[in-house]
């Protein structure tokens, strides 16, 4: 597993921080990941706690492994579905080397919450580009928070590597501003199948302990 170094303190985004200012959460994976399954969890948690939310998803070549993002925008009023460029405070990345792609669209002292998997896509065993080495290394120069998460391994200690996503969820809930009861509620929502939804809340709650338990240490340090 990799060890949580370099971490700067994890600090709660405040919905509406500055007035008519909405929190602004950016997911980004490949196909086939759950990313938009995650998305819309986040969307449905942030309605129940009676917040007016956005959201909009790029699938790209989704069922061939390519690159799938969502914006989710929450707040008292939101105009827009897209997240100005920069001004993302949350960045929810599936993949590794998808945190660094996205990365730059996160506002100085942001969150990134950071899967640990990597995978290689077929353009790098073409030999047409290269996997970056230590796609962690460059994440932890960020000017903000970082917190890798091992929500693959993770997933398959509670049950299923599907799970992955509830597990990076329960980790971002530590710094998104619901209640865990909006969160149970829009996961029982989305997932109407009883023992499925009794894994994935189970899932939540071990990536939201386990972002919990983590000695964070500052950025750099």
């Amino acid at each position: 597993m990799e060890s949580p170094m370099n971490i700067h303190a994890v600090q709660t985004c405040a919905v509406g921080r500055e007035r008519n200012r909405p929190l602004n959460a950016l997911l980004a994976g490949i196909g086939g990941q759950g990313v938009l399954t995650a998305s819309q969890l986040l969307a449905e948690a942030a309605v129940h706690a009676g917040h007016d939310v956005k959201k909009s998803e790029v699938h790209g070549m989704a069922q061939r492994g390519g690159v799938v993002t969502s914006h989710v925008r929450i707040g008292q009023k939101v105009y827009s579905p897209i997240i100005p460029r920069g001004e993302a405070d949350l960045l929810i990345a599936f993949e590794v080397a998808e945190a660094l792609r996205w990365r730059s669209e996160v506002r100085a002292g942001g969150t990134l919450i950071v899967n640990c998997l990597r995978v290689v896509p077929p353009v790098v065993n073409l030999g047409l580009f290269k996997y970056p080495e230590d796609p962690l290394a460059t994440l932890r120069t960020f000017d903000g928070t970082c917190l890798p998460v091992e929500a693959s391994a993770l997933a398959i200690e509670v049950g299923s590597p599907r799970l992955a996503g509830t597990i990076l969820m329960g980790a971002a809930s530590t710094v998104i501003p619901l209640s865990v009861g909006d969160w149970e509620a829009a996961i029982r929502l989305r997932f109407t199948k009883a023992e499925v939804a009794d894994q994935n809340v189970r899932a939540f709650h071990r990536g939201r302990d386990y972002a919990a338990s983590m000695a964070l240490k500052p950025l750099g340090n």
